[in-house]
């Protein structure tokens, strides 16, 4: 009788000899290993063109001083910050001031306008710089790596960027100008030694008056370009009911869409109640200086206040249209899909105002629905009507989609998300509450300083 276990080590010899024989074939065509090309994500997130527009942003705000990414950067940043912003205007108010120049330059007023352009600056430069150190532009604006979906956004994140630059020239330049304006009409009026002292008084209150702007400004602009670039993902949220078929790539798209939101809310949360908190503080002590002094105030002695005015409520009205339009934007998630459901569960196919949704879910809806026919038969006579109904698996798919349908709407509208400050929506009905909260404010800081006397 033949031994098996001969055979089967003969089986098993190639086998065994086959990495070996490999191996001596390598070595005879040795070829070096090839680079493996990049994964997907990997060359979607090495965008030439948004990388630039990126540089450029971090670029400039490096040049107001809100790269502290280093421990130099930072000094050098706050150091500009207290010679630029404090020291060079309140030295040159101390040193050009005069005594009979009261009509045309009131020193009150001046430092008041000074402190309150620097706290509101030092606000903006303290915790955009904090954010952008600790996070990274990339980060802070929420564009690396959105899931491999980058070339898709690249050109909205582009636009949305140059937009938010533009934004920023359009509403600082008119501020530039009145300032300028006022300055030279003062330097006209108030004589001086030499024209050389009125000279460097003027730029030196103009620069530094433009500095400290152009920090509370950018600050402002930076909240409105990270809304704005949420907006972009809510609207494709909008389109996703055209993409896909599965409820719960809705419901996770809408979570990751909260959480976002919360990370925006509570990165800005401290920087919008302290500069809502300055601008409220400073405009009452305009109208507390203004309302209280005993002579003349004219546009010449107290033209910088309208100018300030002017750039402390463009930058809280650029932070509270952003935070208002992204939580609306979010809040509308809900009547889309409500929409949606319903066009599905009526069984209405010619949605063509909601661009494309009844793709979504429609193919199973029609076919439970077209198996509800009627069938007119010649040939039998006593059959005259029969009508088909849909088996129960059927009547089961067309329930269990209604009912997922069903879930995403009610939890639409019980998470609508938005901006909030803890805890408070900042949407139409919080602006209206700061509105009168601020007119009865106002109103008791008139009564308290204006006095009708009785002749």
């Amino acid at each position: 009788m033949a031994d098996p276990h001969p055979a089967a080590a003969a089986a098993e010899e190639p086998t065994a000899q086959a990495p070996l024989l490999a191996q001596d074939q390598s070595r005879g065509n040795h070829r070096p290993p090839q680079p493996q090309p990049p994964r997907r994500e990997e060359r979607e997130d090495e965008d030439p063109h948004l990388d630039q527009a990126l540089h450029k942003l971090e670029m400039f705000l490096s040049f107001l001083g809100f790269n502290q990414s280093t421990v130099l950067g930072t000094v050098l940043s706050w150091t500009a910050f207290v010679v630029i912003g404090v020291a060079l205007p309140v030295i040159v108010l101390e040193l050009s001031d005069c005594s009979d120049c009261d009509e045309y330059q009131i020193k009150k007023f001046e430092l008041d306008i000074v402190a309150s352009q620097a706290c509101l600056a030092a606000v903006s430069l303290l915790c955009l710089s904090h954010n952008l150190r600790k996070y990274g532009i990339r980060k802070f604006l929420f564009v690396d790596r959105y899931s491999g979906r980058m070339s898709r956004f690249r050109d909205e994140y582009i636009k949305q960027i140059k937009g938010s630059l533009r934004l920023l020239i359009l509403w600082s330049l008119p501020c530039f100008v009145l300032k300028t304006v006022r300055e030279v009409v003062r330097l006209v009026y108030i004589h001086r030694e030499s024209w050389w002292l009125s000279v460097y008084i003027l730029f030196s209150l103009v620069i530094s008056w433009t500095y400290v702007s152009a920090i509370s400004l950018s600050a402002s602009t930076m909240f409105h370009l990270v809304c704005n670039l949420q907006v972009i993902h809510f609207d494709d949220y909008g389109k996703l009911l055209e993409r896909e078929t599965d409820v719960l790539v809705f419901i996770e798209e809408h979570i990751r869409l909260r959480y976002y939101l919360s990370k925006i809310s509570h990165r800005f949360r401290i920087f919008l109640l302290l500069e809502f908190l300055v601008v409220t503080a400073s405009q009452f002590v305009t109208l507390f200086q203004i309302t209280g002094y005993s002579g003349l105030v004219t546009v010449i002695n107290g033209g910088d206040f309208a100018v300030s005015t002017i750039v402390q409520v463009v930058g809280i009205s650029l932070c509270l249209h952003a935070a208002t339009r992204i939580s609306h934007r979010a809040q509308g998630i809900a009547s889309i899909a409500s929409k949606w459901h319903a066009l599905m569960t009526c069984g209405f196919t010619g949605a063509a105002s909601l661009q494309g949704s009844d793709s979504v879910g429609s193919t199973e809806h029609m076919n439970a629905f077209s198996t509800i026919h009627i069938d007119y038969s010649e040939s039998d006579l006593e059959s005259l009507e029969y009508v088909g109904m849909p088996t129960s698996t059927q009547l089961a798919t067309f329930m269990s989609t209604y009912h997922k349908r069903q879930a995403l709407v009610m939890y639409l509208q019980t998470n609508p998300g938005g901006i909030t400050l803890y805890g408070w929506t900042v949407d139409r009905a919080l602006i209206i509450t700061i509105f009168f909260i601020e007119l009865s404010l106002v109103t008791f800081v008139l009564g308290q300083t204006v006095v009708f006397s009785s002749s």
